[in-house]
């Protein structure tokens, strides 16, 4: 049991909210338990940092955010590191004070009440498997065109995607210490390539001489940037996923808050610079109309003049890693969400089962695997196109529904320092939680208002993604009060509020 500090535990049985339930502080059932002690904070940082894909984001999606916001664009990422670092503090605060292993989920639940924690639990889940299974589209497309570009041989996208979902159930189930350093290479050479590209192009001096023209405030606030930032925000996706590894983490105390903070603030910086770079490449006064008439080849080109093709053969196959590491981060956050929310009852209990060797989630990752399967398979007898169709309708709500749970989360961290009178303790952590609802709000509002630049679909179509992520929340909302008055002992440990050895606090 954790050793409760004594003020706050004089605030939490003066607080009105009724004491948790018999055991839900108690250590979990035997044969559930995960690997603990396997990851330090470098190990969690490359996993959240391998979910957002950096060569992905940079080669894939990039040029579209210089065609839209010009010279501009690379602040956007700036900008949305600075209001996700804010947010971090929120999280990280939350975090330290509850020891929560279901990250949103548990910390909405503490926060808001089990209701809302179940019904995040669910977006959660349904959120990181839209984002993990849409990717597959464009991981068997880039892989598709590193073929054809190397052999000449042209192999149908279902095949190639099927062939990634197995390598991601494979690794996925070798525990998480084995997926971290095979993420950890294929992270430092997808940023490696990257690197070498933006330190050429400085070196040559880029097309007319370096220059700083993005940092003005001309550049800032140009037309379109409001959009860029709608892409910028969406490059982040994962990094809060930190919190879901306490279990298996080293000192989760220091090593959980160190890889959160490490992963924005690399992300933030590492994208800031590397966009500003190809501005570089082609001039401040070409860059936007560069990036319009060759948003896919942007990148190859500036490889191929800086560097040589040899580097941009290099980079067509990290591209594809990249995606591939992104798979295996997300697959893992999947599986801790399903491993958490079954251990508490409210998805099936043969869920929470973790292998008897590799202590991975096993049974979560095998359900995760063939609902990928499934969904790849039946785009594919479709005829569906694996950009347009697999992964813009599946990315979009999986984007939205995870900036929507981040401005929930943060309303939850200050509910529950307020609720708990924590307010004067966790001074920081209150304040980090109001700022990180005002500023992922904007973020979620301007997503939203934007959502035309993410799909390329009519106003029908992006209402229904939008509103698919409303449907999932009120479905959970349904299970919850489901639970409370049919199941009132799985309502009771709705949550994932099980003791945690490494916590200090009493929740």
């Amino acid at each position: 049991m954790s050793t409760a500090d004594p003020s706050r535990l004089a605030a939490a049985q003066g607080s009105s909210e009724s004491p948790l339930p018999v055991g839900v502080d108690s250590a979990p059932p035997s044969g559930i338990d995960l690997k603990q002690d396997a990851l330090g904070a470098p190990s969690i940082a490359f996993m959240v940092i391998a979910a957002a894909a950096p060569l992905t984001v940079m080669a894939g999606v990039a040029p579209l955010a210089l065609a839209i916001g010009g010279v501009g664009a690379p602040v956007a990422y700036l900008a949305a590191g600075v209001a996700f670092a804010v947010f971090a503090v929120a999280f990280m605060a939350m975090t330290r004070a509850t020891g929560g292993k279901g990250a949103f989920y548990s910390y909405i639940t503490l926060g808001l009440g089990r209701v809302a924690g179940l019904a995040s639990g669910f977006l959660a889940i349904v959120s990181y498997n839209a984002l993990q299974i849409g990717v597959y589209g464009l991981l068997a497309v880039q892989t598709q065109d590193a073929i054809s570009r190397l052999f000449g041989v042209d192999i149908p996208w279902p095949v190639l995607a099927l062939v990634a979902i197995a390598i991601v159930w494979f690794v996925g189930r070798r525990g998480i210490d084995v997926g971290a350093k095979f993420l950890g290479v294929l992270l430092a050479l997808e940023t490696g390539i990257l690197a070498v590209l933006a330190v050429a192009i400085l070196v040559q001096g880029g097309a007319h001489g370096i220059e700083f023209s993005t940092f003005t405030p001309h550049a800032v606030f140009a037309p379109g940037m409001a959009g860029v930032l709608a892409f910028a925000f969406a490059a982040f996706m994962g990094f809060e996923s930190t919190a879901l590894y306490r279990s298996e983490a080293r000192d989760p105390d220091r090593s959980i808050p160190r890889a959160t903070y490490w992963a924005v603030g690399f992300m933030a910086v590492f994208y800031c610079f590397i966009v500003w770079a190809i501005v570089q490449a082609f001039g401040a006064a070409q860059v936007q109309q560069a990036a319009g008439e060759n948003v896919a080849d942007l990148f190859f080109s500036a490889m191929t003049t800086y560097v040589g093709t040899w580097a941009t053969d290099v980079m067509s196959l990290l591209i594809v890693t990249s995606a591939l590491a992104s798979q295996l981060a997300f697959h893992n956050a999947i599986n801790r969400y399903t491993y958490a929310l079954a251990r508490d009852g409210a998805l099936p209990r043969v869920l929470d089962r973790t292998h008897p060797v590799y202590k991975s989630p096993s049974r979560a990752g095998n359900l995760q695997t063939a609902i990928a399967a499934v969904v790849v398979v039946a785009f594919g007898l479709a005829g569906a196109d694996p950009y347009y169709q697999l992964l813009l309708v599946l990315n979009t709500p999986g984007i939205v529904g995870i900036i929507a749970l981040q401005v929930i989360t943060s309303l939850a961290v200050v509910a529950y320092f307020v609720r708990k009178k924590f307010v004067r303790t966790e001074r920081v952590g209150v304040v980090a939680g109001v700022l990180s609802t005002v500023l992922l709000g904007l973020a979620l509002g301007l997503l939203v208002g934007n959502i035309g630049l993410l799909t390329s679909m009519g106003a029908a179509a992006n209402a229904a993604l939008v509103g698919s992520v409303a449907v999932v929340f009120v479905l959970g909302v349904t299970a919850a009060l489901y639970f409370r008055f049919r199941s009132p002992h799985i309502y009771a440990h709705i949550g994932g509020l099980y003791d945690d050895p490494h916590a200090t606090i009493e929740r």
